[in-house]
């Protein structure tokens, strides 16, 4: 038994130690074999050494199996053992120690074995007559007690000389017969732990037959779930009986099944280890007839063996390994990203075959089912996952192998950076190593930051360290020195930092006049000043006239001057600016803007919304044509049917909801801009609905024989509590509001309003002009007040609060059709 558990204890070297003190945490527990854990090694007081050392006494290096040291700071160090065995028990010590002062303590591990089933196969086959070793291999510290049950009852071998437990504790079943067959348990027990761990295996007793067949030879491919048939036909007088047998101690098992007159034998699932000859017997008084049938089976390859490795850059060699299985023999190829290692030609048993890329620094050698790669050279490039394919006539199977490298760092970034005096720039040291790198900063051969460098700040990641830097006068900028080092070696690369300067002119290619605007198209500036250019600043003028000036987004790509007069003479000219400023003017190109024409087509986005059968269409206004847009022509059909009415919406409307679609239908949309001169060219698109969601259907109804109600009865039921309701909503608005059917009744008979119907009438009349008042409101602000015929009546249209047009469809586009137009907006 071994046991792992964890105690602490300290003690100084001398008095003058008393400065330092060492504990290690946790200080006490347990571990199991294959576990692992870590332990921390914390120093109270400046030490320059923390080392650990193994119960043998010997320091503990970094290379050690399974064991790892690492440093976290100054005052701590961590040991790491990783899937524990038996021979890292022991005390373990860590030392502090600087210069004369040294101060220690120790850990005790401990291991134990918990219950482990090494082996124990399910299912277990035996040839009835065996002497059958049931297999159950289980190991613990300490040794287990070891119980076997079969059907739910235990096994007693002193009252069935049959049955004996092996000093291993399998179960040995001497003469195995087929009432044997069934599910075994294996039990182990701890009795000091009070420990108990099971495996249920199932047993098979096969019976070997007397078979031949029909056919001389069979193929197959195992492990694909497909069957093989093998059938014989036998003659003769009295009819023979037929039975199948297999030779090389095969037996028939639950996956082959004869057919009733035992003339075919089907072999479910097949597998490689069916492959072999059948024979089919047939039998009469005169005696048997034997014709054997083989069964040749193929297999998938199947990745049998590989190996990680790991390595040191410049080793002089590496070498990976992978093995695999199948029928035919599989061919072995290595990928390492892109590139592509083979063996080429297949390899045989008596001719290795041999790869070597063209800086001849990887090899690979094939020899029947094994391959390696071998790297010459070591590079912390090559570090990565290596794909190994085994593959034949029958398929593939495919298996990463993984090379770790150590290496000392890399640094790699871009050398030059560009900023301003009052803006932080970034320098960014990318580091490449394994294990992990420590990074630092140096000006001039001074660490940074120091205490003349306020403006300096560094910031770290994993693989990056930023130094940023806010110039505060000329000489911030220069050179600057980054340093990488981890336990293999350092590298040092300067980095610069450059006085970003503004921007050079942009080149105006050409200006594309429309009436009321102008596209420019121009050749970005061939000096940025070391920055990104963030905008571009757009003047224009009529010939001697004051500039009018707007800036506009670098990414957007194209510009346009908008608000122009027709049929008169611009110039224009462009400015870049950086972060740094302003740059020089362009210069100035000059144009004439077209005569007052039809508008250009908006630009159309479809978007589907939520329910899959109602789409936005929204337009984006295009130049004018120098005459403000009266309208937009909006029509829309399916791909199949005839136009949909054309709907006339107003100019500042910016998008359509087209409600109510066919489900799964081709659409195609027209939208046009029209002024005073005319019409545009339709802008058109497409779009496609989805398919309609499946629905849950409704409750079927009762079955005529049971006793629900008829339909007759639930409408006159509801007609009644209608007529109910309506009675109760009439004789509350008497009551309360001074209105209603018997408020009519009583005005007619009695003569009389009654009290407060004055008041009323004036404060609804109050209401509904207020509410026209409200829904008008923010139209008349805008300039949009309704048309007459605007109202509220059944075909009309009606202008709503939050700028929307809401137009009936069921007369003009179809029931199903809804159209709210968005006016400035969409709400």
């Amino acid at each position: 038994m071994y046991i792992f558990v964890f105690s602490s204890s300290s003690s100084l070297s001398s008095l003058c130690s008393a400065a330092i003190q060492v504990e290690i945490t946790p200080a006490q527990g347990e571990i199991s074999v294959g576990e692992s854990k870590f332990f921390l090694c914390e120093v109270v007081g400046d030490v320059k050494d923390i080392d650990w050392y193994a119960p043998s006494g010997e320091k503990i290096l970094h290379t050690r199996p399974n064991i790892s040291v690492s440093r976290s700071d100054e005052t701590t160090s961590i040991l790491t053992i990783y899937h524990a065995n038996v021979d890292n028990a022991g005390i373990y010590k860590c030392v502090a120690k600087d210069g004369d002062k040294e101060a220690q303590a120790t850990v005790k591990v401990k291991i134990f074995q918990k219950i482990t089933f090494q082996r124990a196969p399910s299912p277990q086959e035996f040839n009835e007559g065996d002497i059958a070793d049931i297999v159950c291999d289980v190991v613990s510290s300490p040794p287990p007690t070891i119980i076997w049950k079969h059907k739910g009852s235990l096994i007693q071998a002193t009252k069935d000389v049959r049955y004996k437990i092996m000093e291993n504790g399998h179960l040995q079943i001497r003469g195995i017969k087929k009432i044997d067959e069934g599910m075994y348990v294996c039990e182990a027990r701890v009795m000091a732990r009070g420990e108990i761990d099971f495996r249920t295996m199932k047993v098979i007793i096969n019976v070997l037959p007397t078979i031949r067949a029909r056919k001389s030879e069979v193929n197959a491919t195992a492990d694909i779930s497909k069957s093989a048939l093998l059938a014989c036909d036998a003659d003769g007088f009295p009819e023979p009986t037929v039975t199948w047998a297999v030779y090389k101690e095969k037996i028939m098992n639950q996956n082959e099944v004869e057919s009733e007159d035992g003339s075919e034998l089907l072999i479910k699932d097949v597998k490689k280890v069916d492959e072999g000859d059948y024979t089919c017997i047939a039998k009469n008084k005169a005696g048997r007839k034997t014709e054997e049938v083989s069964l040749n089976v193929f297999m998938i390859p199947n990745i049998t063996y590989f190996n990680n490795k790991t390595a040191s850059e410049f080793d002089e060699e590496v070498t990976l390994t992978c093995e695999a299985s199948g029928d035919p023999t599989p061919t072995i190829s290595w990928r390492f990203g892109n590139r592509v290692f083979t063996e080429g030609e297949q390899a045989s048993w008596t001719r290795p075959d041999k790869y070597e890329n063209a800086d001849r620094n990887v090899v690979v050698l094939s020899h029947a089912r094994v391959s390696s790669l071998t790297l010459k050279v070591v590079q912390f490039t090559d570090a990565g996952r290596y794909l190994c394919t085994a593959s034949n006539s029958i398929g593939e199977d495919i298996q990463p192998v993984y090379l770790e490298i150590h290496y000392a760092p890399k640094i790699m970034g871009v050398v030059a950076v560009y900023t301003w005096e009052g803006n932080p720039a970034n320098i960014s040291c990318e580091v490449v190593a394994h294990p992990g790198a420590s990074v630092t900063w140096f000006r001039d051969g001074i660490q940074l930051p120091s205490g003349n460098t306020s403006n300096v700040k560094i910031y770290s990641t994993p693989t990056n360290s930023y130094l940023e830097i806010t110039p505060e006068s000329q000489n911030d900028f220069g050179s600057y020195n980054c340093t990488a080092t981890n336990m293999l070696g350092s590298e040092s690369k300067e980095f610069i930092l450059i006085q970003a300067e503004v921007p050079s002119s942009p080149e105006i290619q050409q200006v594309v006049p429309f009436s009321s605007t102008a596209v420019v198209e121009f050749e970005e500036p061939y000096s940025k000043g070391g920055v990104p250019i963030i905008r571009y600043k757009v003047e224009w003028r009529l010939l001697g006239k004051e500039w009018n000036s707007k800036e506009y987004n670098a990414e957007d790509g194209e510009i346009t001057i908008t608000g122009l007069k027709p049929e008169t003479t611009y110039e224009v000219k462009m400015f870049a600016i950086n972060g740094k400023g302003e740059g020089e003017s362009s210069l100035a190109s000059t144009f004439k803007t077209k005569p007052v024409r039809e508008p250009n087509a908006p630009k159309l986005e479809i978007t589907a919304v939520k329910g899959g059968n109602t789409f936005k269409v929204k337009w984006i206004k295009q130049d004018d044509g120098g005459s403000p847009i009266k309208h937009y022509l909006l029509r829309y059909k399916a791909h199949v049917s005839d136009w949909k009415p054309e709907l006339r919406l107003p100019p500042a409307s910016e998008y359509a909801m087209l409600r109510g679609l066919d489900w799964n239908t081709d659409y195609e949309i027209h939208v046009v801009a029209e002024n005073q001169q005319g019409k545009s060219e339709p802008s058109v698109t497409f779009f496609r609905t989805a398919v309609e969601p499946t629905t849950i259907p409704a409750t079927a109804n009762a079955s005529p024989s049971g006793s629900g109600l008829g339909t007759g009865a639930i409408v006159g039921i509801l007609v009644v509590v209608f007529f109910v309701l309506l009675v109760a909503v009439d004789v509350a608005c008497f009551f309360l509001n001074k209105c209603g059917l018997l408020m009519c009744i009583a005005v007619t008979f009695c003569g009389k309003a009654g009290p407060g119907a004055k008041n009323k009438d004036i404060e609804e009349g109050k209401t509904a002009f207020t509410s026209w008042d409200e829904t008008l409101r923010p139209w008349s602000k805008k300039g949009r007040i309704p048309s007459p015929g605007q109202g509220r009546g059944p075909a009309s249209s009606i202008f709503t609060s939050e700028g929307k047009l809401e137009r009936e469809t069921e007369r003009r586009i179809g029931a199903a059709d809804v159209v709210p137009v968005g006016c400035g907006g969409e709400s």
